[in-house]
């Protein structure tokens, strides 16, 4: 007679079994024609031209992680407007404080520029810039 963890193993194993077979069996039964095209790697629909190496923009990143955070905050609020009755007003006033919490993180990466796809260039002053700039600022100094 099996225990429960012997159960759990043999469950285990019929997976593994299972996932293994399935995976052999495809192996076999698949047909065998590689060709250029097939070979490539798939970007999207887009023919991969030039080297993988390409410097991505951190944008990218930063909206894929300021999402995350948001995502899993919002879905902490549908339990919390499902059962904030039955915790009375500190559960309601908890929930509200954790909503002013993410909203000032909202505003905070909002006034950051961080939700902005498309920021304006930065201007990068030149030594021969502001040489002008400072010796027409001592002409107007010295004319007043």
């Amino acid at each position: 007679m099996l225990t429960e963890f012997g159960k759990i193993f043999v469950f285990i194993l019929l997976a593994v079994a299972f996932v293994g077979i399935g995976i052999v069996t495809a192996w076999i039964l698949r047909p065998k024609r590689p060709t250029k095209e097939k070979n490539l790697t798939y970007e999207c629909g887009e023919d991969p031209i030039g080297t993988p190496w390409v410097k991505f923009n951190i944008r990218f990143y930063v909206v894929a992680l300021i999402f995350l955070i948001f995502d899993v905050e919002v879905v902490l609020i549908f339990p919390w407007a499902i059962s904030y009755l039955d915790y009375g007003w500190y559960g309601f006033l908890v929930g509200i404080i954790f909503l002013l919490i993410l909203g000032l993180g909202m505003a905070y990466e909002w006034r950051k520029g961080d939700l902005e796809w498309e920021r304006p260039r930065p201007v990068i002053p030149y030594m021969k810039e502001l040489i002008e700039q400072g010796s027409e600022n001592t002409e107007n100094v010295e004319s007043k």
